[in-house]
């Protein structure tokens, strides 16, 4: 007969472990003790719940397992950018990144093993879905990076972004636990306003975020306001159109007042066009919005090549002149295939 598996105990709120031990005759704050192990200290293990006694630490041992994630592998850039190859405790793995600056260090993490959605230039969606992450699957990578941070830069975890492999929204219930016990005072304590959910642009999920009231910000990968043009390269669009989208948009905006980013590649051939450019202006009147043009990130596929300066500054001018804020952001880790849309787990 085959053995029960054991329960991870991190599956287990703060009052249930007071009421584990409850149950057994021991005192309840045994269970806020367990539980600041588990998440503020990220145990690992249940020999190093050190303010336990040796019998307490080895009947949590036999009842409870920690199915904690494991750098498998870890690659420096030469611009200082970590990559992390993690495995999870079922063998999958998933990538997530340290990218440092001069004054913050941001940790892109994961939130699905694979992708479900279908955009051909990015490499993650070479990778089928295999399983969404668990909240605290989520939670470590943060964990691990908040620590990498400290040892190789002597400063804590400034950001997070959600754009590492995945869709975020089509995650969303482990998404916002993970969110909210790295926001709160019992795990990690982050401002939420330095957090960033980047999706591809669910439109349901969406509305449904902004009716929660979050206070984290929204990020949207669109790289094209033009149905047609959108579709040919994220063909889910044809699923989520952009008159969905925007009208998601506008009401995430009517609900939090925090304005969207829109993030935009540039492509030769495929939205480098005048026409490209007005559409851009006009779905970026939906609310109060941001661009940041993003640089490509070669995947092998030659069909994508970065448009030349003058397509790019093109966008520039006309985002300006209508008052919009555009910035231009350069990737960061290319040489260890760390950089957006490179994640493939190709180690």
């Amino acid at each position: 007969m085959k053995a029960e598996a054991k329960k991870d105990i991190r599956a287990l709120s703060r009052e249930a472990l007071r009421d584990f031990f409850e149950g057994r005759g021991l005192q309840a704050f045994r269970g806020n003790q367990v539980y600041e192990w588990l998440w503020k200290k990220g145990a690992h293990s249940f020999e190093e719940m050190t303010n336990l006694s040796l019998d307490l630490r080895e009947q949590l041992a036999t009842e409870f397992t920690i199915n904690h994630i494991e750098v498998d592998r870890m690659q420096r850039s030469a611009d200082g950018t970590v990559k992390n190859a993690v495995r999870l405790h079922d063998g999958l793995v998933v990538e997530s990144v340290l990218i440092p600056t001069e004054n913050r260090t941001t940790a892109c993490v994961s939130s699905q093993v694979g992708c479900s959605l279908d955009c051909k230039f990015c490499a993650t969606a070479q990778l089928k879905r295999m399983r969404n992450l668990n909240p605290d699957e989520i939670y470590d990578q943060v964990m691990v990076i908040d620590r990498q941070s400290r040892l190789y830069y002597n400063r804590p975890l400034s950001n997070i972004v959600f754009m590492g492999m995945g869709e975020p929204l089509m995650n969303y219930p482990n998404m916002m636990k993970a969110i909210a016990k790295i926001t709160s005072p019992e795990g990690l304590g982050m401002s939420p306003r330095r957090i960033t959910v980047s999706t591809s642009g669910v439109p349901k999920m969406i509305r449904r975020m902004a009716d929660e009231g979050p206070r984290f910000n929204l990020a949207v990968s669109l790289h094209s306001a033009i149905d047609r043009t959108r579709s040919s390269i994220m063909p889910f669009n044809e699923t989520f159109p952009l008159a969905d989208l925007r009208e998601a948009i506008a009401y995430w905006y009517s609900q939090t007042g925090s304005r969207v980013t829109y993030e935009y590649v540039v492509w030769e051939g495929i939205n480098d066009q005048p026409e490209d450019v007005a559409a851009l202006l006009e779905f970026c009147r939906a609310a109060p919005c941001k661009v940041n043009l993003i640089e490509y990130n070669p995947i092998g596929d030659d069909g994508f090549r970065q448009a030349p300066e003058p397509a790019l500054n093109a966008y520039i001018d006309a985002l300006e002149n209508a008052g919009i804020t555009v910035t231009v952001r350069r990737s960061r880790g290319k040489d260890i295939d760390a950089a957006c849309g490179q994640l493939a787990n190709k180690s």
